[in-house]
C-alpha cells in the first residue's frame, strides 16, 4: 500500500489524511511517531526553531529511502493509474517508469529526466557515438582497399606479382576476418569497447605501414593475412555497439552514416591517393609504397586518441549522469525488451543463437551484397583506368561514384526511417545496383556511359548494405543475441570477399563479363533472402498478435529469449 509524506500541523503533529487510500488511519500513527521525532532531533540542533516534518527536510536519508519505496511500490501496483495524489506525483526522485504529472515523456511513455529531453539526449549520443565510430571505421576500410589505389602506382609490377597472386593476396584477408569476427564480439563485450576498438585500430594500422616496406608477393601475403586479423572487430563491433544505443526506429539514419564512411573512404581514398602519387621516388620509394605508409601511421596516431573517447555501452558510460544512463537503458528496455548486459556470452549461449533459421537468412541478405560492393571497391579504379585515363585521372575519377553513393545512402536511411520501415528500402537500392551492372553488361566501347553505370553500381550496394545489416540486427533482441548475430551475420557475409576477389580477372579484362555476372547473380540472391525473411517476421508478429502471451513465462525467462520472447514484436 502506498502512502504519503504529509506535512504535520503545529498542534498536536497529526498528519493529514489522503483521500481514497484504504488503511490510511494506521498509518498516520507512525506518521505521527516520525513527525515526533524528527522534531526532537531538530529541536536538539536549533533550539527554538519552528517544528519541520520529512516532508520540509528532502535530503533526509529516511525520506529518500521512503521515496525511493514509494516509487518502487507505486510502478509494481499501478497505483500511479488509480491514485492521482500519490506520492510518485510529489517527490522528486527520479525513476522512468514512473507516471507523474508535470513530466515530459517520449514516445514510448517512458519519463525524460527533468533537466534534459528526448531530442537534447539523442543529439549528445548522436555526437559522442556516431562520429567516433564512423572515423574509425572509415580509417579501417581505407587501410582495407587502399590496395586498390597502390595498384594503379604499380604494386604488381615492382612486387613481380604473376598471374593470380594480387588475387590471392586480396583473398587472404578475409580468412582471418571471418573466423574471429565472433569471438571479437565477445572480447568486446568483455574487455570494454575502448579498451577493444582501439587495440585493434592500432594495430591494423602499424600492418598497414608493414604493407609499405614489403618486396616480395609472400610478405605482401603475410601483412595482408595480419591485416584481416586486426581489423576483425571493427564492423561487427561498432554495429553492435550503435545498436545498443538506439531504438528500432531512429538507428537506420545512424547505421547508413556510420556505414557511409566505406563510401567516405572510397573518395577519400582517391583524393589522398593522386596527392600521395606526386610523392613517388621520394626518398627511394615508390608512390605506392607512401600510400600504406602514410595512411598507416594517421591511423596509428588516431588510435591513442580513440582510447579515451570511443564510447561504452549504455551502463557504463560515465559521461551520462546516472538519471540520463536510466533512462536511456529504461528507452531500449521498452522498445526492445530487457538486454540481460548484466551476464556473460557463454558458449551455450552461441549455439542457441544459430537455433534460429533467421540467423541463417541474415546472413545471406548480407554476403549476396558483399561480392558485388567489394567487387567494386577493389576494382573500380582498375575498371575507371581502362576508360583512358591517367594515374592522377583514374584516382580522381573513382571519387564522384562514392561520395554520389554516400548521399543516396543517407536518402535512402531518412526515408526508412521515417516510415518506420526496412523491407522497401533494401529493394529499391538493389534494384539500382542490378541495373547498373546489366549496362556495364551489355554496353560496350562507349566510356562516358560505362561511367555512369559505376555510379549506380556504387549507389545501390552500398545504400542497401547499411539497412540490410541495421534491420537484421536491430531485430535481434538482448546483449547475447546481438553480439552473435551481428558478428555471424558479418563473418558469413564476407565470404562473399572471397569470391570478389576472383570475380574480376586479367584475362577478363575490359569487359569484364564473368565479373559482372557473378555480382548481378549475387545481388539477386541477396533479394531473395531479403523477401524470406521479411515474410518470416511478418508471419511471427501476425502470430504472437493472434495468439495470448503465455503467462508462465517469468521476466528472466523473456529476457533470455531476446527477441524469441512472445512479447517481442519485428520492424518489418
Amino acid at each position: 500500500m502506498v502512502t504519503t509524506i504529509r506535512k504535520s500541523q503545529h498542534e498536536g503533529h497529526k498528519g493529514e489524511k489522503g483521500e481514497g487510500q484504504e488503511g490510511q488511519e494506521d498509518h498516520e500513527d507512525q506518521d505521527d511517531e516520525d513527525d515526533e521525532e524528527c522534531q526532537e532531533d531538530q529541536d536538539g540542533e536549533e533550539g527554538e526553531k519552528g517544528p519541520e516534518t520529512l516532508a520540509e527536510n528532502p535530503f533526509d536519508p529516511r525520506i529518500i529511502h521512503n521515496q525511493r519505496l514509494t516509487s518502487i511500490t507505486a510502478v509494481k501496483m499501478g497505483a500511479h493509474q488509480n491514485s492521482p495524489d500519490s506520492s510518485l506525483e510529489k517527490t522528486d526522485y527520479y525513476h522512468p517508469d514512473a507516471v507523474r504529472s508535470g513530466a515530459e515523456y517520449d514516445d514510448l511513455q517512458v519519463e525524460c529526466p527533468a533537466h534534459t529531453t528526448q531530442r537534447k539526449l539523442v543529439t549528445q549520443i548522436d555526437l559522442r557515438v556516431i562520429p567516433v565510430l564512423s572515423i574509425l571505421y572509415l580509417l579501417a576500410f581505407l587501410d582495407r582497399t587502399n590496395i586498390a589505389n597502390a595498384s594503379v602506382y604499380g604494386l604488381q609490377a615492382d612486387l613481380n606479382l604473376k598471374s593470380h597472386e594480387y588475387n590471392n593476396c586480396l583473398t587472404i584477408f578475409f580468412v582471418p576476418y571471418i573466423l574471429f569476427e565472433i569471438p571479437s564480439n565477445i572480447l568486446l563485450k568483455k574487455l570494454k569497447p575502448h579498451v577493444w576498438l582501439s587495440a585493434c585500430m592500432f594495430l591494423f594500422g602499424f600492418v598497414t605501414i608493414c604493407q609499405g616496406l614489403v618486396h616480395s608477393y609472400s610478405g605482401l601475403l603475410a601483412t595482408r593475412f595480419f591485416l584481416g586479423v586486426a581489423e576483425t572487430g571493427m564492423f561487427p563491433g561498432s554495429f553492435y555497439l550503435i545498436g545498443m544505443w538506439y531504438k528500432r526506429s531512429e538507428a537506420q539514419r545512424r547505421f547508413s552514416f556510420f556505414f557511409g564512411s566505406t563510401s567516405l573512404a572510397g573518395a577519400f581514398g582517391g583524393l589522398l591517393a593522386s596527392a600521395i602519387g606526386k610523392m613517388d621516388r621520394m626518398r627511394g620509394y615508390l608512390g605506392w609504397r607512401w600510400i600504406f605508409i602514410l595512411e598507416g601511421v594517421l591511423t596509428c596516431v588516431v588510435s591513442f586518441l580513440f582510447f579515451f573517447i570511443i564510447p561504452s555501452f549504455p551502463e557504463d558510460a560515465k559521461w551520462l549522469g546516472e538519471e540520463e544512463r536510466a533512462y536511456v537503458k529504461a528507452r531500449l528496455r521498452k522498445d526492445q525488451g530487457r538486454n540481460a548486459a548484466e551476464r556473460a556470452i557463454g558458449v551455450k549461449d552461441v549455439i542457441n543463437v544459430f537455433k534460429d533459421f533467421k540467423i541463417f537468412v541474415g546472413g545471406f541478405m548480407y554476403f549476396g551484397l558483399i561480392v558485388p560492393a567489394y567487387g567494386y571497391a577493389f576494382f573500380a579504379p582498375g575498371i575507371i583506368r581502362s576508360y583512358g585515363y591517367s594515374q592522377i585521372g583514374t584516382q580522381l575519377h573513382s571519387v564522384p561514384p562514392w561520395a554520389c553513393a554516400f548521399v543516396f545512402a543517407m536518402i535512402i536511411a531518412f526515408f526508412s526511417d521515417k516510415t518506420k520501415h526496412r523491407f522497401a528500402f533494401t529493394l529499391i537500392p538493389i534494384f539500382v545496383a542490378i541495373s547498373g551492372f546489366a549496362i556495364l553488361l551489355t554496353v560496350h566501347n562507349r566510356p562516358h556511359t560505362q561511367y555512369a553505370a559505376l555510379f549506380l553500381v556504387a549507389m545501390g550496394s552500398y545504400s542497401a548494405m547499411p539497412v540490410i545489416v541495421c534491420w537484421f540486427n536491430m531485430n535481434l533482441g538482448g546483449h547475447h543475441r546481438r553480439a552473435v548475430g551481428t558478428a555471424w551475420q558479418i563473418g558469413f557475409g564476407n565470404i562473399g570477399g572471397i569470391i570478389a576477389t576472383f570475380a574480376f580477372l586479367p584475362q577478363d579484362a575490359p569487359r569484364y563479363k564473368t565479373g559482372y555476372s557473378i555480382c548481378i547473380s549475387f545481388v539477386s540472391l541477396s533479394a531473395l533472402s531479403c523477401i524470406v525473411y521479411f515474410v518470416s517476421v511478418f508471419i511471427q508478429n501476425r502470430n504472437r498478435d493472434r495468439n495470448p502471451t503465455d503467462q508462465r513465462l517469468t521476466e528472466y525467462e523473456k529476457t533470455e529469449m531476446g527477441d524469441l520472447s512472445p512479447d517481442y514484436r519485428y520492424l518489418l
